[in-house]
């Protein structure tokens, strides 16, 4: 299997984990099938959409990139129409509101930064931001008793 095949087959059962938790509170909500630019996630109880974040390097660089432009036009956190993102980690998954996200890079003064990522067939500008600082501005952390994988 190739990796764009492992990382979209990782993505969902990762999503369909989210949901799990989700539905607990929300036993409506249910993910978006195929490609939708707005969520991967909508609650209807709420009328919210909730978009999943995959970050596993952020176990080795200490950082969570939080993409604002792609390709040259505005994307990610500069588009989004999400109520909630899910950052999720090898250890933890934080539930974080883009406004919260805005409000973390303006504190703290971040520099955005240039790069093209693994995967990527061109560069983005995003912020790399420390794990520790960015999940101190979520809603609700939660640990993983086990690694989740790749």
């Amino acid at each position: 299997m190739n990796t764009f095949n492992t990382d979209l087959e990782t993505g969902k059962k990762i999503e369909s984990d989210i949901l799990g938790l989700i539905n607990l509170k929300y036993p409506q909500a249910f993910g978006i099938e195929g490609y939708c630019k707005a969520y991967d996630i909508f609650v209807p109880e709420t009328s919210k959409g909730i978009e999943v974040k995959l970050d596993f390097m952020s176990s080795e660089t200490g950082n969570i990139v939080v993409e604002v432009r792609m390709n040259g036009k505005l994307s990610a956190l500069s588009t989004t129409l999400a109520h909630y993102w899910v950052f999720v980690t090898h250890y933890k998954y934080a539930f974080i509101k883009p406004e919260r996200i805005k409000d973390c890079i303006v504190q703290n003064n971040l520099d955005m930064k240039n790069f093209t990522a693994r995967g990527d067939m061109s560069s983005k500008d995003a912020y790399l931001i420390k794990e520790d600082m960015l999940f101190s501005y979520a809603d609700k952390v939660i640990s993983k008793t086990t690694t989740i994988k790749e």
